[in-house]
């Protein structure tokens, strides 16, 4: 009897090893990467003129179907508030904006979900459909109130731009007039209700000063869905190599913005002079339509159509990304394009289909298919769910 027991642990210990090989191979394996971009301002361009989203339109920069040819997984729609509305009724068209965006993805539940987390985005895409979320872009729709900023929260807005061309009543804008040195008191508030919420703090559109206070005031990491690099275009809202620096050792991501004016100096110089060149042109229309509404928007359209600006290749936008990953580290840079909010684009990359030339131009240049997932996604994704992790953390 005891010969036999003996017998039986013996092989029962040889099958152990396998055992544990076994199991371990039924370990599942990392959710597949995704694909996102942080930054288009499509609702606004379909607010003026609502379109067929899921048709593949000769105009604008993005709908459903171009998305699903891109290859882009997840969409950050701009609650975008324009300056005018500051003091004005702010909060009110930012609930109007998202309410639309809503209404934008309602419309087509067989092509895409509304996100509010990592968790939902991959769900989506697990389900085959691509995912659209919120971001507000500009300070002034909370109106000054912690709890206007709760319901925006409530209502599925996961990031807010402090700034945007204005500066408001509690942070600098890089495009306006410093009043506050960096941000107020109550702008400091802000930012930890963001962080508490698990709202993304994003620092495109702030001054220098800002974007070091909101580093220094901030429990969780930050954005900057749409901005590039100052070393290689100085435009004041691009990213200087210390800001670029701090940025990393706060853990978060700048998302590469593909705006010509913001990826070239050529650009951005000639811009400048077709500004001064046309200041009496617009005052006029100004004139005509002193609350800048459609016959404004389309006489400046008409304008800066017969003054176009040089061309650039898409290939900057590869060039700011490889900058930034030489001084931020690979694991804090990614994309937002800003489409349908940029009146002129890059030769190559002229709506949301042409985004796989940004991998493929990757490629070209040595990055492993590992670090180019990171910049087309997973590094946003990382840092939202660490922004996730810290409200959780501030609730206990």
């Amino acid at each position: 009897m005891q010969k036999r027991v003996a017998v039986l642990l013996a092989l029962l210990l040889l099958t152990l090893p396998a055992f544990g090989r076994a199991r371990k191979a039924r370990t599942p394996p990392p959710p597949p990467a995704v694909t996102v971009d942080t930054h288009a301002d499509t609702p606004s361009e379909y607010m003026a003129h609502p379109f067929d989203l899921s048709a593949w339109n000769k105009s604008g920069q993005f709908d459903y179907a171009r998305m699903k040819a891109g290859g882009l997984d997840a969409e950050f729609f701009a609650a975008y508030v324009p300056a005018k509305y500051a003091n004005k009724g702010a909060a009110a068209y930012c609930m109007k904006i998202m309410e639309t965006i809503h209404e934008m993805v309602d419309r087509y539940p067989s092509l895409v979900r509304f996100a509010t987390s990592p968790a939902e985005i991959r769900s989506a895409v697990h389900d085959g459909k691509r995912a659209i979320l919120i971001g507000i872009e500009g300070g002034h729709a909370i109106e000054d109130s912690i709890e206007v900023l709760r319901a925006f929260h409530r209502f599925g807005a996961r990031y807010m731009t402090l700034t945007h061309v204005n500066t408001n009543n509690w942070a600098d804008s890089s495009g306006d007039e410093e009043k506050h040195n960096g941000l107020t008191a109550f702008g400091r508030e802000v930012v930890l209700e963001m962080n508490r919420l698990g709202m993304m703090v994003d620092v495109s559109h702030v001054s220098d000063k800002t974007f070091y206070d909101v580093i220094e005031t901030s429990k969780a990491p930050v954005i900057a869905s749409h901005s590039s690099a100052r070393a290689l275009c100085g435009a004041k809202r691009n990213m200087t190599d210390d800001m670029l620096r701090t940025l990393a050792k706060n853990g978060g991501v700048v998302q590469v913005n593909f705006y010509p004016e913001f990826l070239s100096n050529e650009v951005l110089h000639a811009s400048e002079a077709r500004d001064e060149k046309l200041k009496p042109a617009i005052a006029a229309l100004k004139a005509k339509d002193p609350a800048e509404g459609e016959v404004f928007e389309a006489g400046v359209r008409k304008l800066y159509a017969e003054n176009p600006l040089p061309p650039v290749p898409y290939t900057r936008i590869v060039d700011h990304i490889d900058h930034m990953v030489k001084i931020a580290g690979i694991d804090h840079v990614g994309i937002g394009s800003d489409f349908d909010g940029i009146s002129i684009v890059p030769v190559g990359m002229e709506d949301v289909s042409k985004l796989p030339a940004i991998p493929a131009e990757l490629r070209r240049r040595g990055y492993s298919e590992a670090d180019i997932r990171k910049i087309m996604g997973e590094n946003f994704m990382r840092v939202f769910a660490e922004v996730e992790r810290v409200s959780r953390g501030m609730a206990k």
